[in-house]
Parts: structure tokens; C-alpha cells; sequence
């Protein structure tokens, strides 16, 4: 067994022993679970979920085990930022095939159907609370998917390669070094 941490506890920090999933299981209907032991389409609830929670849970697949939303990760988000409370989930998204270098491995903000959390703030507040790493973060709102961080300006010279202005040399240069892997331009 590994002893080495999975990337999640990487970016997003360990499980954080104060928060528990209580009764929330947002992510048992909107995620997709592709696994060899368990599949489920997204936006579907798992076939397992029965009132109060999952109907197997001391046997439950181990993605379900193992597998945290940032509410449970960082400890900078609010606790009202629990996915049912708030209407956002907050996860980090690996793309096989991403269109550019900030696709490739990062957080991704999913503003749930229905979820008011734009307009109540609270998508700010966990923005805020996650724009601070050096991780690409994404914010979808349903219609359209938007990358929150980095700044545009930063985003769009490390994606182009162009040289960097001196005031966002230093910037520029920490995310193609740590993100040039997944560059699609070479």
C-alpha cells in the first residue's frame, strides 16, 4: 500500500477531521463515477441512495471511500459552503485531453441547478476562499465553463507563450513552469 498522498490531498490538503458529509449527497447525483468496481452518468442519482443517505455504505465502492469534495479538504471555505447548504460543488477535475495547460489538472467550481449562490455570494466567498494556489480554477454556472484563476492577462500569455510584461514576468513564468506539461502549443 502507498504511502505517497493522491494528488487531491495534494492540492487540496488532507480530509479534514471537524467536517463530515452529514446528510449531503450532491456528489452521489451530479459527479460521474467511471471506475472498474462502479460506473454511474452524471447528473443521475447513484442506484444506492435511499432516504437519509446511501443504502450501502459500510460496503460502499472504494471511489466512494476515498473520494472528498474540497468542502471536506479546505479549511478556508465556510462551513455553509457544504454542497447542499450552498448549491456549489467543489472538486478537482482531471481532463484526459485538455484544450489548454489550466484544463489538464484543476479545481472545478459546479454551480448546482437551481442553486442561488451567484446571487446570495457565495460562489465569491469560495472563490476566494480556493484563487489563492498556484492551481488553475474553473467556474461553471451550467451553460458555460470560465477560468477564475489565473487572471486573464496571466492565463492568456502562458496559454500564447508571448513574453511577459516585467510586472507579470515573475507570475507568468511559476505557471508555464508548473503547467507547461499540459501545453497544447509545444
Amino acid at each position: 500500500m502507498s504511502t505517497e498522498p493522491d494528488l487531491e490531498t495534494v492540492l487540496l490538503g488532507p480530509v479534514l477531521a471537524d467536517r463530515e458529509c452529514g446528510d449531503c449527497v450532491v456528489c452521489c447525483t451530479v459527479l460521474t463515477v467511471d471506475t472498474p468496481d462502479f460506473k454511474k452518468a452524471a447528473g443521475i442519482p447513484c442506484e444506492h441512495l435511499v432516504p437519509g443517505g446511501c443504502g450501502i455504505h459500510q460496503v460502499r465502492p472504494h471511489i466512494c471511500r476515498t473520494w472528498f469534495c474540497a468542502w471536506r479538504r479546505v479549511a478556508s471555505m465556510p462551513d455553509a459552503a457544504r454542497p447542499d447548504r450552498c448549491g456549489l460543488l467543489v472538486s478537482v477535475n482531471f481532463v484526459r485531453e485538455p484544450r489548454n495547460c489550466f484544463e489538464g489538472v484543476s479545481i472545478n467550481v459546479r454551480k448546482l441547478a437551481g442553486s442561488d449562490a451567484i446571487e446570495s455570494g457565495m460562489a465569491d466567498i469560495v472563490l476566494d476562499s480556493l484563487c489563492e494556489g498556484l492551481v488553475p480554477v474553473w467556474f461553471s454556472d451550467g451553460s458555460k465553463k470560465m477560468l477564475m484563476h489565473p487572471a486573464d492577462e496571466v492565463a492568456r500569455l502562458v496559454i500564447s507563450g508571448d513574453p511577459a510584461p516585467p510586472h507579470l514576468s515573475d507570475e507568468v513564468a511559476i505557471w508555464r513552469k508548473h503547467y507547461g506539461v499540459f501545453s497544447t502549443n509545444g
